[in-house]
């Protein structure tokens, strides 16, 4: 019965032309179940906090910030690349340089993200800034991080400037659209 309910609504939303409404750029994402369904992955950037690990050794392992180069200083290794790659590529990037340096002869690297870089919100809601970015972030739950929307807020649209991006996009206020690390969020005044 919920796919006939589905297949219905979309059909209204296509009806109505509801889906031209709203501005939305693919986001990377970190979830598994998510990357699986969108067919997005979480690619890293400057301010993003990894975690290295090589299976036996310590010296090599660590917590470590991409720098604003998108590169990261490994202990002993270098400069590794690591801006705009996934978890998944970063890793093997890293079993590449180990193997090429014969430092380690078959290294078990694990690479992970420990923490987000933020994400910015302004405007008309009551504590205005950056905060923590966290997986599946919507921009509902951004709103509510941020202290909800002041009573002047317009509730009905809002402008995202997604990270690189340089202009901004009008977006209908939805509990489904996603926010991205980076991104800024603007809530405008209403006009009445």
């Amino acid at each position: 019965m919920s796919i006939k309910i589905a297949a219905f609504a979309l059909a209204l939303c296509s009806l109505f032309g509801l889906g031209a409404c709203v501005t939305q750029e693919p986001l990377p994402v970190g979830s598994v179940a998510y990357s699986s369904a969108t067919g997005q992955e979480y690619k890293l950037g400057p301010g993003d906090k990894v975690s290295v690990n090589v299976y036996g050794e310590e010296a090599l392992s660590g917590e470590f910030l991409i720098a604003n180069n998108g590169i990261v200083a490994l202990p002993l290794i270098g400069s590794v690349p690591a801006g705009g790659l996934t978890p998944q590529a970063f890793q093997e990037t890293i079993q590449a340089h180990l193997v090429a340096t014969n430092m380690v002869r078959e290294p078990r690297v694990s690479a992970n993200v420990v923490e987000y870089r933020p994400f910015f919100i302004l405007g008309e809601v009551n504590n205005p800034g950056q905060y923590t970015y966290s997986i599946g972030l919507t921009l509902t739950k951004a709103v509510a991080t941020a202290g909800g929307f002041t009573y002047r807020a317009d509730k009905a649209v809002v402008y995202i400037t997604r990270e690189g991006a340089a202009i901004e996009h009008p977006v209908a206020i939805t509990a489904a659209t996603r926010i991205g690390p980076g991104d800024t969020v603007r809530i405008g005044e209403r006009m009445f």
